[in-house]
């Protein structure tokens, strides 16, 4: 889940030094937006591969001394040097620390030199597998390289090493390879998050993570000229291409079709020497560096949970909505208004829904969908339903702002590898969006209040904004999401003083007087806590002004097929390999970081959390009994102690985890309105 690009330009090019160090400059920034969380290039001239990386983004790397000279390969602004070839890789960290330099990319894997795209989530499996190779660093990407260089050594051609290493790992791959005994550039994908854009006068080649990455390059002013004949197209899911560096021409091949290919590799004589040039003095890209903290033991009594405390709430006789749930009221009968007011879910069904996507099909195999991927378990089965079910060629989706999982994301990786879907990322500034969390929460803990705590993951509202980017980027109009419309949780702008409002096509939705009562609880409580005043605020306003005003066009899968849970898990369990955690027996909101932190507020100041108000709306509409519903209340809503501490750590909150649930613990109990 990162970016990787490079040019090639041949040995009769005509791109000069100037053009080459400009274009990976632009490349650098364009890929940028895939992952922030360190940066590396790799420079192959005739003699030499120069490796060059830094737990910074590409941004920072872009402006270091040590950066300008790696590409300084002509003295007098000719490409003397020619062939000449640069790859780069921007990467948002999953396994391995960014922090730790050997863990980012390129890698250097003995001969070879390689960037990876996506996860590798079988890795654990392939090492016990394969004892006999060294593991070096921590992230899931060497299996792939090291995999690749053995099958090499061992005497396959670089096709049928690429294959046999291909059909081992599981996950989404997409990768670019360079070797020191070999002329050629390795791209391969499994999932067809890759680019290329050839030129039929063989002078030039390109490739990158999107298709929108070369347009925009291709469109700079510098390049008009240069790139004429410069056609940009996909590499299809399951292909590989192996490019000459000398003439820039390619050999196409299939990474699952074991035939044989009549393959131009030749080995070069001496060997290119792999050097990795080191940027001294760097510091770590972590905010507030400081010392993590200590695991932290739930010693205290009060704060161990009690299951009987919350089943002897008083509760709606028909749902599991307590007396503490905002703007509740019970009649003589001891139900609810909730129950009463409840509308039934209209599921318009698939003729409906085949109708309603015909006039967005494409033919030969260009995307037809955007579909929104959190890694959680809706999202996962939309994919699944569009992909298999419909026939439709998706483009996957995920905008991550810091709270998405590694669990979430290597969910992602199973199902875009296994469908051969393309996947798109849009990486915030995770640095400046865990800051962002940490001083929002430092400062409601400071004067807490339920109707506040939104707040916390006001940082992922930009995600409608770049789905409708994305649109225009791609020229594809159709954005589909996976939302299950029994997940209401009024309750959360309940606690904020605005009444619950119905739509039927939207989950979270405010009419006018909702947004306007809204906004004048935070000025409020902003006024109340000035502590809420900080950086974040420019970021909350466009959070909100993403989420309540701007226009959310989207098709939800679940207005048209029935959601029912035993079908979605039991598909992507045994279809994905679904991940679980450890922490909880629910498969709800696992991949958000957020989650078990505020569910624990809400259970342990109002007595309910998400659950509740989920459980009821499936109660009401007959999936589940309500004593079924309640039992499943109690045991769901446990609280999830390591998931908190992880989110307490990755935020870097200057108290420990038994501090700020003894600040929790304090706070007035809420009995209801």
């Amino acid at each position: 889940m990162c970016g990787i690009f490079g040019i090639v330009v041949g040995d009769t090019g005509d791109w000069t030094y100037p053009i080459i160090i400009k274009s990976v400059h632009d490349l650098f920034l364009l890929s940028q937006k895939r992952g922030r969380d360190a940066s590396g290039i790799a420079l192959s001239t005739p003699d030499s591969i120069l490796v060059q990386k830094v737990p910074k983004p590409a941004s920072y790397l872009l402006r270091t001394k040590e950066y300008r000279e790696l590409l300084k390969f002509s003295a007098n602004g000719s490409c003397s040097l020619l062939p000449v070839t640069v790859v780069g890789h921007t990467r948002m960290e999953t396994d391995g620390c960014s922090e730790v330099k050997d863990n980012n990319q390129p890698i250097i894997a003995d001969g070879l030199v390689g960037l990876h795209n996506g996860i590798v989530v079988n890795q654990n499996i392939l090492w016990r597998n394969n004892p006999k190779l060294e593991r070096k660093y921590q992230v899931d990407s060497e299996i792939i390289f090291r995999l690749l260089n053995n099958y090499c050594v061992n005497g396959f051609s670089l096709i049928e090493a690429t294959q046999k290493m291909f059909q081992k790992i599981e996950g989404m791959a997409s990768i670019a390879t360079l070797f020191s005994e070999y002329n050629s550039l390795l791209l391969a994908t499994n999932n067809g998050s890759l680019y290329q854009g050839k030129s039929s006068l063989n002078d030039v080649f390109l490739f990158a993570s999107e298709e929108s990455i070369l347009k925009k390059l291709l469109q700079k002013k510098y390049l008009q000229k240069l790139t004429p004949h410069l056609a940009v197209k996909q590499i299809p899911a399951g292909e590989g291409l192996l490019v000459n560096l000398n003439d820039c021409s390619g050999e196409k091949f299939s990474l699952f079709q074991n035939k044989k290919y009549a393959s131009r590799e030749t080995k070069l004589v001496p060997p290119r020497a792999i050097e990795e040039v080191v940027v001294p003095n760097i510091e770590s890209n972590s905010p507030n560096k400081r010392n993590v903290p200590s695991e932290s033991r739930i010693t205290s009594d009060a704060l161990v949970y009690d299951p009987a405390k919350y089943f002897n709430m008083h509760r709606c006789t028909k749902c599991v909505l307590p007396a503490t749930f905002p703007f509740i009221e019970f009649d003589a009968q001891g139900e609810c208004n909730y129950c009463r007011a409840y509308q039934q879910h209209e599921v318009l069904g698939r003729e409906n829904l085949e109708k309603t996507v015909a006039p967005y099909r494409r033919s030969g195999g260009r995307p037809d969908c955007i579909i929104g991927v959190s890694g959680g378990r809706d999202s996962i089965y939309a994919l699944h339903y569009v992909k298999t079910v419909l026939k439709m060629n998706p483009l996957a989706y995920t905008y991550d702002w810091g709270m998405v999982t590694d669990m979430a994301r290597r969910n992602i990786s199973r199902i875009c590898g296994k469908l051969g879907v393309e996947h798109i990322l849009v990486s915030a500034d995770i640095k400046k969006k865990r800051e962002y969390v940490r001083k929002n929460v430092s400062a409601w803990l400071k004067r807490p209040s339920l109707g506040v705590i939104p707040l916390f993951m006001a940082g992922d509202k930009q995600y409608f904004y770049y789905a409708q980017k994305l649109k225009k980027e791609t020229g594809v109009d159709l954005v589909i999401l996976g939302e299950n419309m029994y997940e209401r949780t009024n309750f959360k702008t309940g606690f904020a003083g605005v009444k619950p409002t119905y739509d039927k096509n939207h989950v979270y939705t405010l009419d006018l007087q909702g947004k306007v009562r809204l906004i004048l609880f935070y000025a409020k409580q902003y006024l109340l806590n000035h502590s809420y005043i900080n950086s974040s605020l420019l970021d909350t306003l466009v959070a909100f002004g993403c989420y309540y005003l701007m226009d959310r066009a989207y098709l939800n899968i679940y207005n048209y097929i029935p959601w029912q849970e035993s079908e979605v898990i039991t598909t992507i369990r045994n279809e994905y390999d679904w991940e679980l955690t450890e922490d909880t027996e629910s498969t709800w909101r696992i991949g958000d970081g957020t989650a078990a932190f505020y569910n624990y507020i809400y259970l342990m100041v109002a007595g309910f959390t998400e659950n509740d108000a989920f459980f009821s709306n499936l109660i009401r509409e007959g999936a589940i009994s309500r004593e079924n519903g309640l039992i499943r209340a109690i045991e769901e809503n446990r609280p999830r102690y390591p998931t908190m501490k992880w989110y307490l750590d990755t935020i870097q909150l200057d108290m420990s985890l038994e501090q700020v649930l003894e600040v929790i613990r304090k706070i007035p109990q809420f009995t209801g309105k």
